[in-house]
Formats: C-alpha cells, sequence, structure tokens
C-alpha cells in the first residue's frame, strides 16, 4: 500500500518517505544532508528564524527537532476561537498532539483551563507550567502515597518550566491515560485534581466544545 503523499511547493515526497525521516532522527540517528538535500524541500520556521530542512534533520537527532520540522510541515492546527495566549504555544501543541494521536484543541483546552497560557504558572499544591504537571520536588514531593513520595517519578521543577518539555510531558500523560481509560472525560477525570469527581474533566471538555474547530 503506498502511503499518503505531501505535497510542498517544489518538491513531492511521500508520507511515509516523511514518517521514516521523523522516526530516523527521533530515534537518535543523524542522517546526512547530502541523503536528502535532492527533495529541495522549502526552509522550516523555527523558533530560531528559517531554517534549512536539511541541515535541521542532518544536524538534530533529538525530539526537538522532530517536533519542529513536524510543526514546521503541518502548520498550526489549533482553532482559530483560542486566545492569543493559547495560540502562541500553537506549534508546539500541533507537533505533540499529533504525535500522541490527541486532538490539538483539547490539549490547548487543557492549557487554557489549566495555567491560561503562562509558562511559569505554578499552584498552590505544586503544580508546575502549562499543563500544571506536579513534578517530584517542591511543595509536590510533600504529597506521600503508601510506597513513598508520590510523584518521585516525576521530573524536576526546572525540567516542566520549559514549555516545549512541559506540553509534550503532559500530553504524553493525557495520551497514557486515554489509552487506559478510553473515554477523554475519564481520561481528564485522572488528570485533574484529585477527588473532585468529573469536575475537572466536564470544565476541560467545554471549553473543547466552546472552542475546537468547526467543520
Amino acid at each position: 500500500m503506498v502511503g499518503p503523499r505531501l505535497v510542498i511547493p517544489g518538491t513531492l515526497i511521500s508520507g511515509s518517505a516523511l514518517a521514516i525521516f521523523l522516526f530516523l532522527i527521533t530515534a537518535g540517528m543523524t542522517l546526512p544532508t547530502t541523503a536528502i538535500s535532492s527533495l529541495a524541500l522549502p526552509p522550516i520556521q523555527t523558533e530560531s528564524g528559517l531554517t534549512s530542512t536539511a541541515e535541521l534533520l542532518a544536524s538534530h537527532s533529538n525530539q526537538s527537532a522532530a517536533s519542529q520540522l513536524s510543526a514546521g510541515l503541518t502548520g498550526c492546527q489549533l482553532s482559530e476561537r483560542f486566545p492569543e495566549k493559547i495560540q502562541q504555544w500553537c506549534d508546539l501543541i500541533t507537533s505533540y498532539a499529533s504525535q500522541y494521536s490527541l486532538p490539538p484543541d483539547l490539549i490547548a483546552s487543557v492549557i487554557w483551563q489549566e495555567s491560561g497560557g503562562n509558562p511559569t504558572a505554578y499552584s498552590k499544591s505544586g503544580a508546575v507550567g502549562l499543563m500544571q504537571v506536579m513534578p517530584k520536588d517542591g511543595k509536590a514531593a510533600g504529597f506521600m502515597c503508601i510506597n513513598g513520595p508520590c510523584f518521585s517519578n516525576r521530573p524536576s521543577t526546572s525540567e516542566l518550566n520549559d514549555p516545549e518539555f512541559n506540553i509534550a510531558y503532559g500530553t504524553k500523560m493525557l495520551a497514557e491515560l486515554y489509552q487506559r481509560h478510553g473515554t477523554f472525560r475519564d481520561a481528564l477525570m485522572s488528570y485533574g485534581p484529585m477527588n473532585v469527581g468529573y469536575y475537572y474533566a466536564d470544565k476541560v471538555l467545554n471549553i473543547f466544545e466552546q472552542y475546537k474547530s468547526r467543520p
């Protein structure tokens, strides 16, 4: 079966080939520039400006490079209904929502509920950043479970203060909860505060329904 084809000005590349490139750099492999320069892909817009796609693929072998490439090729897939405080994170939301097979508008809804788009948000309970993830240190270290600190396997506060790391980690958490529970409502109930039932989940889903893209 032939993979889907992605049309980009100046070239034509199959979706399966693009997936291979993304897989290789995410897996930690460095690709030679000459191997892809013949594709004549247009430059990618990154945080530091326009970057050659070939150079990005060849010089980076980490998940961040893959997310920048993915966001640059797919563009923002976030509903225009979200305010600028959320839109500023559109590329990261789009990239990681796509990576973990969740709707970008759902991740944006979690961010809107949790932090209002503020990357330095810090809750009374010690949750950190855009998606308000509980870290292993700070106030969160005082939450004790049967086998010890509840969040000992979580990243540090300094790691979660990085917007991209926070979105990547929070989206991965929500995706795992969705796979475990089977519905967004149940996944969000587990993601949110304890002992509030579906109150938190329903608030996020209401935001999702209000702001999501319309057909």
